[in-house]
């Protein structure tokens, strides 16, 4: 029964808290760090609502100090991947009925526990199992998957009140249906945010999930749902499985109810989920949803005109904070002959200011890559880079990993602009600059166009305001989320919707309405209040 329709107005940002000296945040934070290391989680998979555990352990270990466990999950089998589809899929008829409303205090209130009750935990974890500090981990585990959760309800409400004209003697309408099936959300490791958003935001819209995460995000994941649950999600909606991804995606994409997936993640990944996908569309009941964001090989476009300083502040931010392991991280960077050595000097200046170590400690900027294997790949570009002609490394270019897997930040400076650090994408704390002849702006912006697969984001800065529209013109297709005279990091929810194109995914904008619609099927309904009962029209009376 409706008794009413309801309003869910644009929120405001959840506010960043700044961990400062002496400020109560930042006790709290301390303290929920140390009960988190000192007790070990047992994080079973969540199906149908229920904890299922196996004993086959997945260790949860900090990239910082891997000899510490922080406790251990429990891998699942294509058996428990087949039971959370069927909990799914039992779920979603109920779930389907709830009424708006209902569902939207969930993820509301999942909202405010995350703002009060549970915001040390999701940060303490996502620092913890992550290595993010202090700051990177309020942006992203706190605020940010508050913001999607907030936004989210309020870009649907605002769905649903679109509706189509009628005519006189008649009434349309539209019903925002949820697809027909099951969703597959595959999340990343490096953020919360967006391992949180992926399976709610389709959830939001009355679809039931199979959610995994990365293996390297279970610590924050497991917390996260616990949220979910205290918030009253009912159970089978969300179902958080731990089990390889290949053997995920086997079962699912071989399932008849299979609806679609949200992905963030490589795009080597993406690609063959979307071949896989594609030479099964015959076995399934509706054609799939198919959303990903996916790599990037971010740049940052320095005018003759830019300040040195803003360059290098932009470049030590957008390239370094999470240690370079975000997909819009500032990893190419093109700079005019005339403040090169002013750049140089900056960027060796700030990155030798750095502090790198544990979370624990609030005065380090920089913590460890995620895993062993990331930091095996890092590690590999920087020695062929000290190697290689043409190539110099101007600071940085140690890591070791004996207590943690740690990359010194490191910028590299390439005669070749198409240098493999210019194009590759190396997920680390990796930044390759390449100095242009000031009179050669115009072949740069070629340059900066046609280098990279990818299209994620990416920055000029410039105090030329010609430049800056030149710019933005000739780089409409080279990045989904452009910004000017600032890093090309931080989106925020509600403000910069967030993802990108050609090989970095299927740009439907994370934080905007945009998202939700693919999760939405219309149906048109047309009612005529007074039916014809005379199938002639008009125009085939005689004529007198």
């Amino acid at each position: 029964m409706s008794i009413g329709t309801f309003a869910y107005p644009t929120p405001a940002n959840e506010t960043v808290l700044s961990y400062a000296p002496g400020s109560p945040e930042r006790s709290k934070l301390k303290q929920a760090l140390k009960e988190l290391k000192a007790n070990q989680t047992d994080a079973p998979m969540v199906i149908g609502g229920k904890d299922v555990s196996t004993g086959d352990l997945i260790d949860l270990r900090p990239p910082h100090e891997h000899g510490h466990l922080l406790g251990q999950a429990h891998r699942g089998k294509a058996t428990h991947v087949e039971q959370a589809i069927e909990a799914a899929l039992n779920a979603r008829a109920h779930w389907q009925s709830l009424s708006w409303e209902n569902r939207a205090h969930i993820f509301l209130k999942a909202a405010d526990l995350l703002a009060t009750k549970y915001r040390y935990q999701i940060n303490g974890t996502t620092m913890l199992g992550q290595s993010k500090n202090a700051f990177q981990a309020e942006i992203d585990a706190a605020c940010e998957l508050i913001d999607f959760l907030r936004f989210n309800v309020h870009f649907l409400s605002e769905i649903y009140r679109q509706q189509p004209q009628s005519a006189p003697g008649m009434h349309n309408r539209l019903e925002w249906r949820p697809l027909e099936g099951f969703v597959l959300a595959v999340t990343p490791f490096n953020f919360t945010a967006i391992a949180g958003n992926l399976p709610t935001s389709a959830a939001m819209c009355g679809n039931v999930i199979v959610w995994k995460p990365a293996n390297t995000q279970i610590y924050s994941a497991q917390m996260f749902m616990r949220v979910l649950q205290e918030a009253g999600l009912p159970d089978g909606v969300i179902n958080l499985v731990y089990a390889d991804g290949p053997l995920i995606g086997d079962v699912c994409f071989n399932h008849p109810d299979f609806a679609g997936v949200h992905f963030t993640g490589s795009t080597g990944v993406f690609n063959t989920m979307w071949k896989t996908i594609g030479a099964k569309m015959a076995d399934y009941r509706a054609y799939p949803r198919i959303v990903g964001e996916t790599g990037g090989k971010d740049f940052v476009l320095a005018h003759p005109s830019a300040d040195p300083q803003v360059v290098a502040t932009a470049l030590l931010r957008g390239a370094f904070e999470y240690q370079g392991q975000k997909c819009s991280a500032a990893s190419r960077t093109y700079i005019p002959k005339s403040m090169a050595d002013q750049v140089r000097e900056r960027l060796i200046e700030g990155v030798k200011s750095f502090q790198m170590g544990s979370v624990e400690d609030f005065g380090n900027f920089v913590n460890a890559v995620i895993d062993e294997r990331s930091f095996d790949k890092i590690k590999s570009y920087l020695d062929q880079a000290k190697s290689d002609s043409g190539v110099n490394v101007l600071v940085g270019g140690g890591a070791d990993k004996s207590v943690g897997y740690f990359v010194e930040p490191t910028v590299l400076e390439a005669t070749d602009p198409k240098y493999r650090t210019m194009c590759e994408e190396i997920f680390g704390p990796v930044l390759t600059m390449h100095v242009y002849d000031d009179d050669k702006w115009d072949e740069t912006l070629t340059l900066v166009d046609t280098t990279s697969p990818y299209a994620l984001t990416g920055a000029v800065i410039s105090r030329d305001r010609g430049a800056v529209e030149e710019a933005t013109n000739r780089l409409r297709n080279a990045a989904g989320n452009f910004y000017i005279n600032d890093k090309p990091t931080g989106a925020v929810v509600g403000q910069q919707p967030f993802g990108g194109a050609r090989a970095s995914g299927t740009n439907d904008k994370a934080g905007s309405a945009l998202n939700l619609y693919r999760w939405l099927s219309a149906r048109t309904i047309k009612e005529t209040f007074v039916p014809p009962v005379d199938y002639r029209y008009p125009f085939l009376s005689s004529e007198d």
